[in-house]
């Protein structure tokens, strides 16, 4: 018999349509290997990890409990658990994010010295990073001709082939010794803020994911309108899941394919996330650095006044009721709608005149589906920043975009307790109204957004004057 191989779980935390299992079951035995990484979990906020010790939870479940859960510097985990079975092979999906790329070579270079090769077999993605490119040869810096070359590439249909691997068990720690790792890398700029509280999620895990899919297809053909309507259940709401893998892209794509215009607008918001991560790869510098080199001179404000507004920004005390219960549902669910990540975003950048990057890294931090590709360009597209950015003088007015997609107050009012009772429209202005109207427990607003608006395109024009 051969010795056994080593699937490393990453950002692929399931069965199906799994191409590196497919491979590393071909063989005697497979050991299922997932690796807590301080230096990733560090970052990692409360919600977030819950909801990653959830999947895990799962994944052990549907493997019949041989999960193989351990900690530490990757490469030593892995040298180790090889050395234990006798494998010469590790088969991953290969990671195509700055920190994963460097971890893998670095990986790569400590297995081969020990005699043991790390395959890459797939990607977290439909369309490999890097492989679409324009008629010049070179990446597409916008997302019409990336989306052109991405839908002409026609990603491949899921897997289709049963996978019954003989799981190999070994040693294992809890799943949730993940929380002796994570977050503890928490920026001082939060200051006293309160982690969300978000600790237990329904449909986790693959089975939950393929419950969400199911759940979303009954509403696909409504998509193109609602999807903006953060008061009705309309989005998919499978980004958690395909942060983690326990679905992949491919089969989102295979299950929702139409020639409806709504099945057009999901395929296109998909292939959104496939550009973020094209972008990523062959420009890791974005990550934290502006795409349009002239946006890092944007004047930007700084300093303890400047904290103490990001720090209302981020409780949901604003005084704009769509930007606050944007940032409360994020605090109490590890999630936000996506329109209303778009207004939060515009808010903190052009009427509080924050860097984004304070921005993003709250995100981070809260957002259960925190993936650097999406959410770093998603923040430099609304900052005028990135690539493909919205102009910098487009600034979502928070009041208007309330009373144009939460007419009703709907979401307004699930989130703001103090405007649970307040009826729309009064429930969507500032302040809940605002002088005699304002509801008891409601903050005034934090700033006058008309004036701010102002002092934002004031600032985009010294920039423009520099280029």
């Amino acid at each position: 018999m051969t010795s056994p191989t080593v699937l490393w779980f990453r950002r692929d935390l399931r069965l199906s349509d799994h191409r590196a299992l497919l491979e590393a079951s071909r063989h005697s035995g497979v050991v299922g290997l997932y690796v807590l990484d301080p230096v990733l979990l560090a970052g990692c906020g409360p919600s977030r990890a819950h909801y990653l010790a959830q999947t895990l939870t799962a994944l052990n479940e549907s493997m019949g409990g041989a999960l193989v859960v351990r900690a530490g510097d990757s490469a030593e985990v892995l040298a180790e658990v090889c050395r234990e079975v006798g494998a010469t092979r590790v088969y991953v999906t290969e990671d195509f994010a700055p920190y994963g790329r460097s971890r893998d070579e670095r990986v790569r270079d400590h297995l081969a010295a020990l005699g043991v090769e790390l395959l890459g077999m797939d990607t977290p993605y439909a369309v490999r990073p890097g492989t679409v490119r324009t008629q010049a040869g070179t990446p597409p810096k916008v997302f019409t001709p990336f989306f052109r070359g991405w839908e002409a590439t026609s990603p491949p249909p899921p897997l289709d082939e049963e996978v019954t691997p003989e799981w190999v068990t070994l040693d294992s720690l809890e799943v949730n010794t993940i929380f002796r790792y994570a977050g503890t890398r928490r920026p001082d700029l939060f200051g006293d803020l309160p982690d969300p509280t978000a600790t237990t999620f329904a449909d986790v895990g693959e089975a939950g994911a393929q419950r969400q899919l199911e759940q979303f297809l009954t509403r696909l053909e409504s998509y193109g309108e609602a999807r903006n309507t953060p008061g009705e259940e309309s989005t998919s709401r499978l980004s958690p899941h395909l942060r983690f893998g326990t679905i992949h892209p491919r089969q989102v794509l295979a299950a929702t394919r139409g020639t409806s215009k709504s099945a057009g607008v999901f395929r296109s918001e998909v292939a959104w996330r496939e550009f973020y991560g094209d972008v990523l790869f062959h420009q890791p510098q974005s990550v934290w650095r502006a795409l349009q080199p002239a946006m890092e001179h944007l004047r930007v404000d700084d300093g303890e006044e400047a904290r103490s507004r990001f720090r209302a920004w981020a409780r949901g005390e604003t005084g704009y009721p769509l930007v606050d219960a944007g940032m409360r549902q994020l605090l109490a669910e590890g999630w936000m709608h996506n329109r209303v990540r778009m207004v939060c975003a515009s808010f903190l950048v052009k009427h509080l005149h924050l860097d984004w990057r304070w921005g993003a890294r709250w995100f981070l931090w809260c957002l259960i589906d925190a993936d650097v590709a999406s959410n770093q360009h998603g923040w430099q597209w609304t900052a005028g920043t990135g690539t493909d950015a919205a102009p910098f003088h487009r600034v979502f007015n928070p009041t208007l975009q309330a009373e144009r997609f939460d007419p009703e107050g709907r979401y307004v009012r699930r989130y703001v307790t103090p405007l649970a009772e307040t009826p729309a429209p009064q429930c969507l202005q500032p302040g809940g109204g605002g002088g005699l109207l304002a509801p008891a427990g409601y903050v005034a607003p934090l700033i006058d957004a008309a004036r701010e608006r102002d002092e934002a395109l004031v600032r985009f024009a010294e920039v423009k004057a520099t280029r």
